[in-house]
């Protein structure tokens, strides 16, 4: 299966007729009339997927919903539909991060279009997370020593700036050094630099 679609929307038929079109399409799906309701089903946002969420629902707004799932941690990409398109809330959910926004009728093409790239934008997000998960683990097995020259090295110190920092030789520090682009499994500097402002341990503008 492509991945699991979130339909909410207070339109019974609209659902309905979502509902087949996707399926048709391979996707699962699961509807919903109201944004209270899909929060207490608590998608999983590890599996591929993602929400098409009418603006105008009863209850909990499409933007409010939106609002309460990235403030729960939740990645699953949103795509707007609405009957009315209004600039400022379309300005809103696309700032605070909506995969895209649809007015009604929307085509199966475009609609078709908007759930792949969210699914294929979720994969990249997921894809990088796992990579930097792995970077984490990595830096943990430098020993203290190991994650002192890790530190100096990523901001830029030139081994004898290093040995002066650490009241050690510079020989040592290249023993060192070799350590950690051992066990970080990275061929360079600049590797190691970028891999450490994508853990956000240095800023990229640092020196």
């Amino acid at each position: 299966m492509p991945g699991l679609v979130h339909v909410v929307d207070d339109d019974a038929s609209f659902r309905t007729a979502i509902e087949r079109r996707l399926k048709l399409a391979g996707y699962e799906v699961v509807t919903y009339a109201t944004a209270e309701d899909l929060l207490s089903a608590d998608p999983d946002d590890t599996q591929p997927g993602c929400i098409l969420l009418d603006v105008r629902i009863p209850g909990l707004s499409g933007p409010d919903l939106q609002g309460r799932l990235i403030a729960q941690g939740s990645t699953l990409p949103i795509i707007f539909l609405t009957g009315h398109a209004d600039t400022p809330t379309t300005v809103r959910a696309i700032k605070a991060g909506a995969e895209d926004f649809l007015t009604k009728p929307v085509s199966s093409e475009q609609l078709l279009d908007a759930i792949e790239r969210a699914l294929a934008r979720q994969n990249a997000a997921h894809a990088q997370r796992g990579r930097l998960e792995t970077f984490r683990t990595r830096l943990a097995t430098l020993t203290q020593r190991e994650r002192q020259v890790f530190d100096l090295i990523v901001r830029g110190r030139i081994n004898k700036q290093v040995a002066h920092a650490l009241g050690t030789t510079e020989r040592t520090v290249k023993a060192h050094r070799h350590q950690v682009m051992e066990k970080m499994q990275v061929q360079s500097l600049a590797e190691l630099v970028s891999l450490a402002e994508r853990l956000g341990m240095i800023d990229a503008n640092s020196q």
